[in-house]
């Protein structure tokens, strides 16, 4: 017999896989159903029973599901041990069990069974027979299983494969018995169910078939209808407040603030700034305003910042202040640590009674995330004891411990969870309740209501708020949608097909007088917030900067008068001994400056900073690290040059130490250093070791939404097509915010933007005042603006404590990083008292240190970038030509042309190129240049400043100009002068009117004249803001000269250098390659005998390509190639294979080889025969390989000695295929595949004169046609895919790219012009397209244009243009190279090349700046590739019309 059952429970186990004596893992059963049918299938006995519960409560989230409530049960159901000893009597009967999802309701039945007290379920004697299974899931083939095999169905959707039809009372035990058996017998009936391995299977299969002969009918039972029922009987909803009654006056005048709030820090949940929540809590007359974000601090500081703004208006305008209220939703589990299975907790929500409370806050998110973290950020609840003290819990929402388990597990779980909170927290105990218009709230209420009456806790009344205004909920919505990569118009709910989503529109920043009218009828709920609020103690996070202990020498520790225990002396012995070494004589100038900076950094208390900066910058050196000369001001401290923390002499480049730390006024020194970004870490670790993981963390960033990308997520939410939510997002200039285009009015966009971004923006304004999905697209993207949308890590910022990073700031983690990250970003960390380094990566000191190596390789010279000589003619010439592609921050196409302007022949004019050549000061660089180069006059406003302004040419190019002139002139204080350029640079106006008098009046009283006086003032106002920090420029200058000092010098080496750091990024690569061409450098391509993993120069001074750069090779691959070669060079794949290690060098390896050329040097064999094979599907690669393995098999076997080590007897050498070469072009594309760009040539090579001198557009601009529109195009390439197409009304259309030297471009073509020039379109065909642009077609019914449209004017074969569109040439030549040699090879040249070209001579003479045209009519040439290749070997210039 077959016995088909269901059960309907509480609800779902904890964990699916606990054995069922695990009784409070397994929920209760409320409904048990079963039918008993014979062999034949014939119904014999249908049950249904309504169980009592009897100490446990049906929770309401399962009574949704199933509609049967604990009245229901209580009232209509069976005492359990009756009916599990009817189960029985019907299991006794029962040969087969039947049920879908069996195992799940087997499990509820054998818990019930122990927990009745009966023997334990024996269920191994019956055949299991489920219809969930992978053999049912192959059947209906539903997408979406694990490991991208077909989801197991459910009962709905197996039913529905099986009969084409729905049935809608699932989760009705009886009923699902019912639809059961009938799916079952059916399948069974059609021979899909498997009874081979069941004795006499086949009989029972056709003792049903033989039963049901057509489609199994379904029984026809009659069902109560379980929710109905329920409905009758039940007594739960919750007391709705009479909304026309009203407000009580006592509630108005008591406190109220929300303690519920999720601001934009709890990433993709809410889109409440904290600077609107804070000005909007301060308008509405709150006396505080609470955040409690999802397990993380990160807006803490920044709330406490914005709420001291408003608090210090408040009191200028005598209005009531503020209160801050930190809290944090935490998710509370079982155990933080267990990781063997799923456990979000229960979200609680925390709040800090004061700054103790909040150190608690603190330690228990810090937790949650770097010990906790599974899937979320959790913590239990032994953690929550350590850190309870002076913390305030609300019991939280629906996702609340308490409120979760009324819904999910039952009344009497829910209270002995609210008593062990109220045990532990006692009066820092309430209960929160809410209205949101649910029907789980209306549900929960009355029991939390019962609950606080029961046990004198007090109730607050809150609500979850996640946007600010009711009008915000859609962008809300969408912001989730973000979140989930899911589309809006996708039904929010539960499962497959559904998302997640609020219920409705009321999570927003309600009013006091909206709360209260809420809770009228509760009115302590409202009355309670009062007192949290009065609890609360106001609290600052700021801090001074707190180092962390360094270790003095025992000799050094003595106590200083500023309680530094011999910081200050064992800094000063440091630097002394420093400057002996740098200096060699201590002068008593010297000894000035000295003891000057050295007091300024014991009274401003910072000795330690630099005694732990030098420590790690000394530790790097010894590393092999390379440092840089400094950066930024700390450059101007010769106290850091003789800690060697800076490689820059101060005194020689009159470097000022206080604009890096001012004697008056105190600040944090910021010392930033620059490492090789390959030895970067190897510092980090140092710093690691020395002060320990729990003391350095990394800085945490915060990821926002830009315009364009939240146009482009909005777009994708609310499904605006791919092609317009680009082309709107496209619309918005690069770094401009949409509220700041629609917050401002067109005259002044006008002025801000340039005509083409004018043009976009207005574009942007008229689709937002449409209508349609486009405009809506664009007003949601609006809001969600600047949401956080995911955290990072600081590049180079890191944080050093004195004791546990926990004690100091709340961490995170990140998956980038396995360092703690603060949860405070880097705009507010050293206001936190946090020590921050910068740790910067440098990529050009990899590159002067890579090339410093190549240099010993290959020379034999070990150099010293340091000692560089600083006058190095060949360096000064290489930057007057202006060839510094290549060279650190002068490599410029603008900054190329200034320098051949400028002829720089010393230091300084380096140092004030660095300076000008940024937005503002690039205005100066003519006048510069042409007073350098005596064009212009050189003059002073007053004699005394030549001193000042002699290296600049008369011209304030730096901050520390202005700030020695204005002691100089007006007797500042080095402190005062540091305050002015703080003051200019930074545009503080109220400072800068209280300096002016003092400046003007100083002036006066040392006789310079007032009127000057303002003159100077007003050029530095107009100019000081742009002066540049001459320290910074002096660093990166010197890293410049260093980089061109090589190029100059050794400029193979330092291109392969170049090349080898640019390794990741193939283009620059190619571009690199060009330059090297330009200097006659020859790039050869890989070669297995002289390639390494970087590119490096070989004996013939050429640079070989390196193997690191080819797709497929690891560096294990190189290393093993590059170890075997070490005694001799490869002579054929053969010893090739032989010699490496084959389990680091596979096939793959050896293909990606061959491919870029790497064997060409080998036996004389083409590409094509290494992938050849004899139909047997093995390529000689692989043939090679295996011949390779077997000879270091027998290497290794005992064999080889009785061969005498002739291994050649044992196996024999494969033989080269015969087989054609691939075709050039076929080569090269392959080669491109492994290396990303052509290597050997390129296809387009023979069409160089075309491209050149008839092309008048790069594929590249194409991509922004809005600047290309009424312009004609001429473009040239390589025809990469084509797609030939037919549209829905039967015309022809194609897809084809289009590829040249740099870029490629996919186009599309229509119409008539499809027709025309379609034969052009042919993969690897090589065409010549005139195009022009033009404007979009407009839509008659919206008014607005489309994309621009490119129109095809002629396609031509570009092998064709330079004979066919050629129709003259004109040769320039050089007076001065005029004569009977010249004149001579031109009669042989003209002669050899006869053709139908005209020609013209140009003769010119530079210096009497003459130029004469002359025509020939008699001589006409032939202009084809070979007389161009002619022209340009004789260095002849050209141009051909």
């Amino acid at each position: 017999m077959f016995l088909v059952f269901d059960t309907e429970t509480t609800g779902l186990p904890k964990r699916w896989n606990a054995p069922i004596d695990d009784l409070d893992n397994w929920p209760r059963c409320v409904q048990l159903a079963w039918q008993l049918h014979d062999a034949n299938g014939k119904l014999i006995e249908n049950q249904n029973y309504l169980i009592k519960p009897v100490d446990f409560d049906i929770p309401f989230e399962s009574e949704k599901i199933h509609g049967i409530s604990t009245e229901l049960a209580k009232s209509h159901g069976d005492e359990l041990d009756f009916v599990l000893k009817q189960f029985e009597k019907a299991l006794n009967k029962a040969q087969f069990i039947v049920g879908h999802n069996i195992n799940f309701d087997k499990n509820i039945i054998g818990a019930e069974f122990l927990r009745a007290g009966n023997k334990k379920l024996n269920l191994q004697n019956f055949i299991i027979l489920d219809t969930c299974t992978e053999h049912t899931a192959s059947l209906c083939k539903l997408q979406g299983g694990r490991g991208g095999r077909f989801k197991l169905p459910t009962l709905v959707e197996l039913y529905y494969f099986v009969f084409n039809e729905n049935f809608q009372d699932a989760h009705n035990a009886a009923y699902d018995v019912e639809v059961t058996s009938r799916v079952f017998f059916e399948i069974v009936r059609r021979g899909d169910f498997d009874f081979s391995l069941i004795e006499n299977g086949d009989k029972i299969v056709e003792s049903i078939q033989n039963t049901f002969g057509e489609l199994v009918p379904l029984l026809g039972l009659k069902h109560k209808n379980l929710k109905r029922a329920s409905d009758k009987i039940s007594n739960y909803s919750d007391i709705e407040p009479d909304n026309n009654k009203n407000l009580n006056p006592e509630l108005e005048k008591l406190d109220f603030c929300h303690l519920h709030t999720f601001s934009q820090f709890s990433i993709l949940q809410s889109t409440v700034r904290i600077n609107e929540l804070t000005q909007l809590a301060n308008e509405l007359e709150m006396p505080a305003v609470c955040i409690t974000d999802y397990n993380n601090l990160m807006g803490s500081f920044h709330f406490l910042k914005s709420i001291e703004n408003i608090n210090k208006k408040n009191k200028s305008e005598n209005k009531k202040t503020l209160k801050p209220i930190i809290g944090i939703t935490l998710n509370v589990c079982e155990d933080h640590l267990d990781r063997s299975r799923r456990d979000d907790g229960y979200q609680i929500v925390f709040i800090a009674k004061n700054k103790k409370g909040y150190k608690n806050l603190s330690k228990l998110s810090s937790l949650a995330y770097t010990k906790g973290f599974y899937y979320v950020p959790r913590v239990d609840k032994n953690l929550v004891l350590n850190f309870k003290e002076d913390l305030i819990v609300l019991t939280g929402n629906t996702y609340g411990e308490v409120s979760s388990k009324l819904l999910n597990i039952g009344e009497k779980q829910a209270e002995e969870s609210l008593l062990w909170w109220n045990k532990h927290f006692k009066d820092d105990l309430y209960i929160e309740i809410m209205r949101h218009k649910l029907e789980d709230e209306n549900r929960i209420n009355p029991v939390l209501i019962k609950f606080s009456a029961k046990h004198k806790i007090k109730l607050v009344a809150t609500n979850s708020v996640f946007y600010l205004t009711k009008e915000q909920a859609n962008s809300h919505d969408i912001l989730l949608c973000v979140k989930d990569g899911e589309k809006q118009s996708t039904p929010i709910g539960r499962g497959r097909g559904f998302r997640y989503g609020l219920p409705n529109h009321e999570y927003y920043f309600k009013t006091k007088e909206q709360m209260i009218e809420l809770f009228s009828d509760i009115p302590d709920a409202i009355a309670n917030i009062s007192e949290v609020i009065v609890k609360v103690e106001t609290f600052d996070l700021k801090r001074e900067v707190l180092l962390p202990n360094f270790e003095i020498p025992e000799q050094f520790q003595t106590i200083d008068d500023d309680n530094k225990i011999g910081e200050n002396a064992y800094l000063r012995h440091l630097t002394y001994r420093g400057a002996e070494i740098r200096y060699k004589n201590i002068t008593n100038e010297l000894k000035e400056r000295i003891d000057f900076e050295l007091n300024v950094i014991k009274k401003t208390g910072y000795p330690g900073y630099f005694l732990i900066v030098q420590d790690f910058i000394s530790a790097a050196r010894e590393m092999d690290v390379s440092v840089g000369p400094g950066r930024g001001s700390v450059a101007g401290s010769v106290v850091a040059y003789c800690l060697k923390i800076t490689n820059i002499d101060p005194i020689r480049y009159d470097l000022l130490f206080e604009r890096f730390l001012n004697p008056d006024r105190v600040s944090m020194p910021d010392i930033d250093i620059d490492f090789d970004d390959e030895g970067r870490s190897k510092v980090i670790q140092y710093v690691i070791d020395k002060y320990g993981s729990n003391q350095v963390a990394q800085i945490i960033t915060y990821g926002k939404m830009a315009a364009k990308s939240s146009i482009r997520d909005t777009g994708r939410v609310l499904d605006l097509s791919l092609n317009d939510t680009d082309r709107v997002a496209k619309l918005v200039p690069n770094m401009l915010m949409l509220k700041n285009i629609f917050g401002s009015d067109d005259k002044k966009l006008k002025e801000d933007l340039r005509s083409d971004e004018f043009l976009r923006v207005s574009k942007l304004k008229s689709i937002a005042a449409g209508a349609d999905l486009e405009a809506e697209t664009l007003r949601q993207a609006k809001v969600l603006e600047g949401s956080l949308r995911n955290t990072g890590i600081h590049a180079c910022g890191v944080i050093i404590t004195p004791g546990d990073m926990t004690e100091y700031v709340p961490v995170a983690t990140a998956k980038d990083s396995d360092l703690f990250v603060t949860q405070f970003d880097n705009s507010v960390v050293e206001d936190a008292g946090l020590l921050k380094m910068d740790f910067l990566g440098l990529k050009t000191l990899t590159l002067i240190k890579d090339t410093v190596k190549l240099i010993g390789y290959r020379h034999d010279i070990e150099l010293n970038p340091d000692n560089f000589p600083i006058d190095d003619s060949k360096t000064y010439e290489l930057f007057q030509r202006g060839e510094t592609v290549g060279i650190f921050q002068y490599e410029s196409a603008g900054m190329q042309k200034y320098l051949k302007d400028l002829k720089p022949n010393k230091f300084d004019d380096l140092i004030a190129m660095n300076a000008l050549y940024r937005p503002g000061p690039l205005e100066y660089i003519p006048s510069f240049v042409d007073r350098k180069n005596g064009k212009e006059k050189i003059s002073y406003d007053l004699p005394i400043m030549e001193n000042y302004l002699k290296q600049t040419y008369g011209i304030t190019v730096y901050q520390e100009q202005v700030m020695l002139l204005s002691q100089e002139l007006a007797g500042f204080s080095k402190g005062e002068a540091d305050v002015l350029r703080k003051a200019m640079g930074k545009k503080i106006f109220s400072l800068l009117e209280e300096l002016k008098p003092k400046f003007l009046n100083g002036g006066e009283q040392n006789g310079h004249p007032r009127n000057i006086l303002e003159k100077i003032w007003k050029d530095w106002e107009a100019f000081a803001s742009y002066a540049f920090n001459k320290s910074h420029s002096t660093c990166y200058a010197w890293i410049a000269y260093q980089t061109a000092y090589l190029k100059a010098n050794y400029p193979a080496e330092y291109m392969a250098a170049v090349l080898s750091n640019n390794m990741n990024d193939i283009k620059q690569v190619s571009f690199f390659m060009e330059e090297c061409r330009r200097m006659g450098i020859e790039v050869l391509g890989p070669d297995v005998n002289e390639s390494f993993y970087k590119f490096t120069v070989n004996d013939r001074g050429s640079i070989r390509f390196g193997m690191g750069a080819i797709k497929g090779i690891g560096r294990s691959a190189v290393q093993t190639i590059v170890e075997s070669r070490k005694e001799k060079p490869f002579s054929s794949i053969f010893d090739l294979t032989q010699r490496v290690d084959l389990r680091a060098a596979n096939k793959k390896s050896f293909e990606s080889l061959v491919l870029a050329g790497g064997f060409d040097s080998l036996s004389g064999a083409h590409r094509a025969q290494y992938f050849h094979h004899r139909g047997d599907g093995v390529t000689f690669i692989e043939k090679a390989i295996r011949y390779g393995a077997r000879i270091q098999e027998n290497e290794k076997s005992l064999q080889v000695s009785l061969f005498e080590n002739d291994f050649s007897s044992i196996v024999s050498t494969p033989n080269f295929p015969e087989c054609e070469p691939w075709m050039k072009l076929h080569e090269l594309k392959k080669e491109k595949e492994v290396v990303g760009i052509y290597l050997s040539a390129h296809p387009l090579d023979d069409f160089r004169p075309a491209m050149k001198h008839f092309c008048n557009t790069k594929l590249g601009v194409l991509n922004d046609l809005d600047l290309l529109i009424n312009r004609e195009l001429n473009i040239g390439g390589m025809i990469g895919e084509v797609e030939h197409k037919v549209s829905s009304n039967g015309k022809g259309w194609a897809i084809f790219s289009l590829e040249d030297y740099e870029e490629s471009f996919e186009f599309r073509i229509f119409g008539e012009e499809y027709l025309k020039f379609r034969h052009f379109l042919s993969v690897d065909n090589f065409i010549y397209m005139k195009t022009s642009v033009r404007e979009g077609w407009l839509n008659n019914e919206t008014g607005r244009r489309g994309d621009p449209r490119l129109v095809f004017k002629s396609f031509q074969q570009l092998q064709d243009v330079l004979t066919v569109n050629t129709k003259k040439i004109t040769l320039s030549i050089d007076n001065n190279r005029l004569d009977d040699k010249l004149l001579d090879y031109f009669k042989k040249l003209f002669k050899k090349f006869k053709g139908n070209h005209k020609l013209e001579m140009s003769f010119y003479d530079e210096k009497d700046e003459i130029r004469l045209l002359m025509p020939s009519r008699k001589i006409k040439v032939d202009v084809n590739e070979n007389f161009l290749d002619e022209l340009e070997n004789s260095l002849i210039d050209y141009k051909l019309n």
